[in-house]
């Protein structure tokens, strides 16, 4: 009986170890999908706010150009965001399906 006990206890430590572990792993995956995502969303977005910009990124003048053209998009692109959030929260989103008589 104290066998049995003893490698039900031995199995349950070797599972909490290996979740342990695959827990890092995940969080480690998570972090690079989520690094990859925002290069890949860095470098499209960049690419399309300058595509008809006619703006010369292979001197230093341009690319300080082309980075204020950039962050000022990205600044709309966030006080955009803020702006439909706040209009959405200020919505009626009672569940009610009534009509007016």
């Amino acid at each position: 009986m104290v066998i049995g006990i003893t490698l039900f206890i031995v199995a349950i430590v070797i599972v909490a170890i290996w979740l342990v572990i695959e827990v890092k792993r995940l969080r480690h995956k998570v972090f690079a999908m989520f690094l990859i995502a925002l290069i890949l969303f860095s470098y499209l977005s960049f690419t399309l706010v300058l595509r008809g910009s006619g703006i010369d990124l292979k001197t230093v003048p341009g690319l300080i150009e082309g980075g204020k053209l950039y962050f000022s998009w990205l600044g709309s692109l966030f006080g955009n965001a803020k702006s439909m959030t706040s209009h959405a929260i200020g919505l009626d989103w009672t569940g009610g399906n009534e009509t007016g008589t």
